[in-house]
């Protein structure tokens, strides 16, 4: 057979060892599919392109490997934008191939089906970079290029446009067997890490701050607890930064982010090192953090340094700042682990004498139901807000949407990550956010996925309900009509129960002994915490 463009493309991923692509076929990329055909890649075909790119975020997230997603043309490409900000907020690597109309159609109005006006132009707010493939001989370079950026510090999305013409016509290309990529490391200055180890060895009261940058560099969790007991510091996570330091060592001062026991922490540290992280909105308790040290910021992405506070910034990979500062400074004794465990007991206090029983209850169970190794995915959603402050991911890892904050993030990552990772994952939703990804109940019965869905149904969207009764006194458009999600998801031929808040734990406890996806329902009204 003829080989074409499509081929081009998919010898190009066998070579950056890619197993799995998310997407949806397309009219002007039939060819790409084509071409999967005659390859070993693993296709998940999804059934909206906005869960597309969650799956492949997700995918990135569990595995550590470049998510690598197919779009179509026009309506299938702008359905993707809002899940690629996520991905390009919180730093997730994925490499996104969309198709084009024919060459002789590109920024024309001469009415192809799914035509735009400038389409790259849509993808560069959620991209790191565009590119287009006007012939079959630039698409190794230009993949293997945005193979290396969508990687290179900090990471994110990056878009390749190819048109249909280009993929479908015969190519003098020859088959590809040799790829060139570079992953860009971002190493700090000398004279920043002189002046932030000499910040640190004068400092009384060093608190850090680590964020989702220091999980996502490679070697930063090691890095960070070097310095943290060099130090004799107590770190606090961000809800991206879980896990970057075990809550079971003894300087984690967990990540109790939206509680002023924190808040107060860190603003009076008389040097905060704040590593991998912008200090944003929910960080800082909605930016009621008010530091009155000093600051040292490193971050790879150099748009958030000083962004909301001054600071000595260290434009720099959170693994390689943190080695470097763990390299320079003196070691001392301090009382971190004592800081430590006081604020969590000041946390703990605190949340006793609110009537929050069946919450506490929840997280408890839920923590006690889900394997310690087990991945878990949380929506923008009350028990996901709860989560991003309470949950442990002990051996596991913990993903939320937190990064651009948009409903329906939570399922449709789970799914992927689960076909990715080959174990049992869990997704937890409210009945607003679900509506968004119901949809792929088809896919994960399709794929047997063995993933987990927990849908708290309290007939709304319960977190603006809360919101707007607080802040008008009344809540209006926040209350939903919804389906019966149990018979809905047997309906797919998934297995499905609705539970009580008593049951709950052994419920989601038991579909982790068993294979394929499973959905549980639990109808329940949460309340959140009050910071203060």
């Amino acid at each position: 057979m003829t080989r074409n463009g499509g081929d081009v493309v998919v010898e190009m991923l066998g070579l950056l060892s890619v197993s799995h692509v998310f997407g949806i076929p397309g009219q002007n990329a039939l060819a790409l599919f084509d071409a999967i055909r005659r390859s070993e890649l693993t296709f998940v075909s999804s059934r909206v392109e906005n869960n597309s790119a969650f799956g492949a975020d997700g995918y990135a997230r569990a595995t550590g490997e470049v998510g690598v997603l197919f779009l179509s043309t026009g309506p299938g490409a702008l359905t993707a934008l809002g899940a690629l900000q996520e991905a390009y907020a919180t730093g997730v690597p994925l490499l996104v191939i969309a198709s084009q109309v024919p060459r002789a159609g590109m920024g024309l109005r001469r009415g192809m089906l799914h035509q735009l006006d400038d389409q790259p132009r849509s993808a560069r707010n959620v991209t790191k970079s565009t590119a287009v493939a006007r012939n079959s001989g630039e698409i190794p370079s230009l993949l293997a290029d945005a193979w290396s950026l969508a990687q290179s510090a900090p990471a994110g999305p990056v878009w390749v446009e190819i048109p249909q013409d280009v993929l479908e016509e015969p190519t003098s290309v020859p088959p590809v067997t040799s790829v060139v990529t570079s992953v860009a490391q971002r190493a700090p200055r000398t004279e920043l890490i002189d002046a932030a180890a000499a910040l640190l060895d004068g400092a009384r009261r060093p608190v850090i701050l680590a964020g989702g940058g220091v999980r996502r560099s490679a070697g930063g969790r090691e890095a960070l607890m070097r310095l943290a007991e060099l130090l004799d510091a107590p770190v606090v996570s961000t809800v991206g930064g879980k896990g970057g330091l075990a809550f079971s060592h003894p300087l984690s001062a967990a990540s109790w982010i939206e509680d002023r026991h924190t808040t107060d922490l860190l603003s009076d540290a008389d040097v905060l090192l704040a590593v991998g992280t912008a200090m944003g909105e929910v960080t800082s308790n909605y930016f009621t953090f008010a530091p009155k040290g000093r600051v040292i910021h490193v971050d790879a992405e150099h748009r958030v340094l000083e962004a909301n506070h001054p600071a000595l910034a260290i434009h720099a990979d959170a693994a390689l700042a943190l080695t470097a500062l763990a390299d320079k400074v003196t070691g001392r004794p301090g009382d971190g682990a004592q800081t430590a465990t006081g604020l969590r007991r000041a946390v703990e206090t605190r949340l006793a004498g609110q009537d929050l029983g069946a919450e506490l209850a929840l997280m408890a169970d839920l923590r006690a139901a889900v394997p310690a190794a087990a991945q878990t995915f949380w929506d923008m959603t009350i028990a996901g807000y709860w989560a991003w402050s309470a949950w442990d991911p002990q051996d596991g890892q913990f993903h939320s949407a937190q990064g651009a904050g948009g409903l329906g993030f939570a399922f449709p990552a789970a799914l992927a990550a689960a076909i990715g990772a080959g174990e049992r994952t869990l997704a937890v939703t409210g009945d607003g956010g679900a509506m968004y990804s119901i949809a792929e109940l088809a896919t994960a019965r399709q794929h047997d996925a063995d993933v987990t869905w927990l849908i708290v149904d309290d007939g709304g969207y319960g977190i603006l309900r809360e919101y707007m009764t607080a802040t008008f006194g009344e809540a209006t458009a926040t209350e939903l009509t919804r389906p019966d999600f149990a018979a809905l998801a047997a309906s797919f031929g998934v297995p499905a129960q609705r539970v009580t808040l008593e049951g709950v734990g052994e419920a989601i406890a038991g579909t982790f002994t068993t294979r394929g996806p499973a959905v549980v329902v639990l109808p329940a009204v949460l309340r959140m915490f009050a910071p203060t």
